[in-house]
């Protein structure tokens, strides 16, 4: 499998394994799938698993695969998202997070650890939900007056080899953070032919998604590609019944990409993977794949290599990313 740089972490996988579909986030699947799918994964050359403990059985079915002893090479990333706490109980809460991740995945560290919700200015208003925004945003102010110091003393503490952060919701206080000094490790990005978040996000702004991306890769921050199927919108149809409002419409949005990928005879998610992988600036993306079937999918799509230009242009002309905008 391609390897690419990754930031400053060193080279990994084009490929990630992403712990939500494994974890049943993405519909059903049975534990012994999950295990096996991981298994599968890394004899296949995926060298990055991307974990967190809102993915249900994900990180226990990291600790079941390889009983605390992770093949030669393979790094693992976990996540938590605390929204916006006074400044005293940060470290504390995501110590205990990372502590009860590691449990559950039988390590002593991980390789990434990932603040995993929205960024926002301190004085930023959301047009819905807004009083649920300390629940499901950091401020700019904690961000970087409690977060990022936590994260570093983690680092010190030999629990986490660097950290990161997720790149949804309010473009321009993302690009702050990955170009302004101490720069995370690692980004989470949207990338797909969309350049939609779907559901990630309640409210529709442009995601500038492409800024996010080129803006971390000049800053030599690791570029994490996410949602590279828009959660199924970009797939041949959903396989789960419960859907956000947002990707549904992106599932309609998406018709006549379908369309186009019938006319070619080719499966939407594999043409989807492979526009994500060919994305400048993206390193490595990551899979929301729930079993074996999916994940060979996947690895048909990168063994494939890049879109032909003729239908990168064919995609364009589409014109979905504007309209998603």
């Amino acid at each position: 499998m391609e390897k690419r740089q990754f930031g400053s972490i060193g080279e990994v996988s084009c490929l990630t394994l992403g712990g939500g579909g494994i974890g049943q986030v993405w519909g059903e699947t049975s534990r012994e799938e999950g295990i096996a799918t991981l298994r599968l994964a890394v004899d296949e050359g995926i060298d990055l698993i991307d974990a967190a403990p809102g993915y249900k059985l994900c990180e226990a079915l990291i600790g079941e695969a390889f009983e605390g002893r992770l093949p030669q090479g393979v790094k693992v990333t976990t996540k938590c998202g605390i929204g916006t706490l006074p400044d005293e109980q940060v470290y504390r809460r995501l110590r205990s997070s990372l502590e009860q991740s590691l449990k559950e995945m039988r390590l002593s560290e991980v390789d990434l650890f990932f603040l995993h919700n929205q960024i926002c200015p301190d004085d930023f208003v959301y047009p819905a939900d807004n009083e649920r925004r300390a629940e499901i945003a950091t401020t700019w102010s904690s961000y970087r007056d409690a977060v990022v110091p936590a994260f570093q003393q983690l680092q010190r503490d030999g629990l986490i080899g660097g950290w990161g952060i997720t790149g949804v919701s309010v473009p321009a206080t993302i690009v702050d953070a990955v170009t302004m000094g101490p720069r995370p490790h690692a980004v989470q990005a949207v990338a797909n032919l969309l350049d939609s978040p779907g559901g990630l996000i309640g409210f529709s702004t442009p995601s500038r998604a492409r800024d996010i991306i080129e803006a971390a890769h000049l800053s030599g921050v690791g570029v994490m590609a996410i949602r590279a199927v828009q959660a199924g919108a970009l797939t041949s149809r959903f396989d789960r019944s419960s859907l956000h409002d947002r990707d549904t419409a992106d599932f309609h949005l998406a018709a006549p990409f379908r369309a186009l990928c019938t006319r070619w005879g080719e499966d939407p998610a594999i043409i989807a993977h492979r526009y994500a992988l060919g994305m400048a600036g993206v390193e490595t993306v990551v899979l929301g794949v729930k079993n074996r079937d999916e994940l060979s999918d996947a690895l048909s799509a990168e063994r494939a290599g890049p879109l032909e230009p003729a239908q990168l242009a064919a995609i364009e002309a589409l014109e979905l990313r504007e309209v998603a905008a």
